[in-house]
């Protein structure tokens, strides 16, 4: 058995603002329900006006109202883009998924948002702010009982743009070892989201393109149809398949627990040839951090 290739590059990220959010409901299945509608369309801020994911599950004996829950986490490029992100996102997705209340999950912040009490409008004057929990809440009638949401978001920034890029000998296998080392990140419990469908993209991107209108463009680099084609091809012989692993944290320790535990996951894996990342001499961001740095050889 061959480990993969840990290449001798680095990851290129760069700081976002971030919001964590606990979405609490009756079980388990309503509470994943109303984070996945709530982070839809969220993948990549190269079309889409933030990303989100899934942090992790929490248990009822870790959330305020003793129901179990899901944190997620929103991601826009500027501060002042967060407002309306979770004004449209909480209300619209996860206050309309039946049981459901919202709390505030960033104990640490540089500035707060209040969109709870602009939710609470939707309860057209019946609506009560109350302390419970030891929080500042707005209690909302709704058809199945009472909607609570924290009054404020704080909101911070973090660092996104960590990246893994997995390449394999075949496309079922380098699949299954993309999912393995999504898997390691989401049970290292770190405060990281990995955004893409199932925390996996295949289409890479770069910073440019042939076409004035365009900003950013396929990664020509590691797509092996393209092999034959071009000079400046990263895949070795044997490769047949590339993903990307893209991670936001909320700062850069928790990212490097995310990378590693990515990359520690697949270390006996002969699947994949070599785990690299991709990098725009600065352009995209001026966070770098080594992939080998990050190894085992290297704690």
């Amino acid at each position: 058995m061959v480990p993969p290739i840990i290449d001798d590059t680095y990851s290129e990220c760069f700081t976002m603002w971030y919001s964590r959010i606990l979405i609490t409901a009756i079980d388990e299945e309503m509470a994943l329900i109303a984070a996945q509608e709530t982070i839809g369309f969220a993948t990549s801020i190269i079309m889409c006006s933030a990303e989100a994911g899934i942090e992790r599950f929490v248990s009822a004996k870790e959330t305020p109202d003793n129901r179990p829950g899901v944190v997620i986490q929103i991601w826009t490029r500027h501060s002042k883009q967060m407002k309306d992100e979770l004004l449209s996102r909480l209300s619209q997705c996860a206050m309309t998924t039946p049981t459901t209340n919202i709390f505030n999950f960033t104990p640490i912040a540089e500035k707060s948002v209040p969109v709870g009490k602009l939710i609470a409008y939707f309860g057209d004057g019946f609506q009560k702010k109350i302390t419970k929990f030891g929080r500042e809440l707005w209690e909302v009638p709704v058809m199945d009982g009472s909607f609570l949401i924290e009054d404020s978001f704080n909101i911070a920034k973090g660092i996104a743009g960590g990246l893994l890029i997995l390449l394999g000998t075949e496309q079922m296998t380098t699949l299954q070892a993309a999912k393995t080392a999504v898997k390691a990140i989401c049970d290292s419990k770190v405060q990281a989201i990995t955004s893409f469908p199932s925390g996996i993209c295949r289409s890479g991107s770069k910073i440019g393109s042939k076409y004035s209108f365009l900003n950013e463009s396929t990664n020509h680099h590691f797509c092996p149809g393209l092999k034959k084609d071009i000079s400046d091809s990263l895949l070795p012989s044997e490769v047949q398949c590339a993903y990307e692993i893209v991670i936001n944290a909320v700062n850069e320790d928790e990212l490097k627990k995310a990378l590693k535990a990515g990359i520690g996951a697949l270390r006996e894996n002969n699947a994949i040839v070599k785990i690299t990342s991709s990098n725009f001499g600065g352009e995209l961001g001026k966070i770098t951090i080594n992939l080998k740095d990050l190894t085992d050889d290297n704690k």
